[in-house]
């Protein structure tokens, strides 16, 4: 799971099985996010809003992230009856959802994060980060 800013820069990761869903994950991924004010200031721990795929339909995890001040703009599955949070003006900000699946291109070009070859999660988490600091820097420094 990686949470990217607007410009698709990661600002918060968590590894686990490829066996959980994605929205039981959601949470914990998004409580380690910190992001950096413009000025000073301690780092902002909740984010204005998330934008995700499908997989993250689920009205639990919309009203849990809406009593933290996150508002969920994530499409319902086709599969569903009642959509009483929908709304096509919010669900225009989905169209930018291409930048995370940029960075998650940027990860893949990168051979050991790609393909797993490491049986230690601290091995390979430790490989992750250091992805993810690249292409932070590589952004930083265009």
């Amino acid at each position: 799971m990686v949470v990217v800013d607007g410009q698709g820069i990661p600002i918060g990761a968590q590894l686990a099985s490829a066996q959980i869903s994605e929205f039981r994950l959601a949470e914990s991924t998004l409580a380690r996010v910190r992001v950096p004010r413009g000025g000073r200031g301690r780092p902002r721990k909740r984010l204005r809003r998330v934008i995700a795929d499908r997989g993250y339909d689920s009205d639990g995890l919309r009203q849990r992230l809406w009593d933290r001040g996150t508002e969920l703009i994530a499409p319902y599955l086709r599969t569903r009856k009642q959509r009483c949070f929908e709304d096509k003006r919010k669900l225009r900000r989905y169209r930018r959802r291409w930048k995370i699946e940029r960075t998650n291109a940027w990860l893949q070009n990168f051979r050991r994060v790609q393909v797993r070859y490491d049986r230690i999660l601290s091995v390979y988490q430790g490989f992750f980060h250091c992805a993810c600091l690249i292409i932070t820097l590589r952004h930083l420094c265009n």
